[in-house]
């Protein structure tokens, strides 16, 4: 990693929102088991912060994104 100038700052990250099971279930309409499946399945991105499972908002909207189909 390239040392900054004397006076830089790093750039700020942006925040992230990060949602527990339940609540992207919740969104989503479906059971907790489903969305266990997809993060374990690696469809969803997620966090373990101990025993538990944390997925990022953006993962969510990037799951049903990609899980759009169109009907005509």
């Amino acid at each position: 990693m390239a040392a900054r100038p004397a006076g830089e700052q790093a750039a700020p990250r942006p925040a992230v929102t990060f949602l527990t099971v339940a609540e992207v279930a919740s969104m989503m309409r479906v059971s907790k088991m489903t969305v266990y499946r997809l993060v374990h399945g690696g469809e969803m991105a997620a966090v373990r912060v101990g025993r538990s499972f944390r997925v990022p908002a953006p993962a969510v909207r990037a799951y049903l994104d990609d899980a759009r189909t169109d009907v005509a």
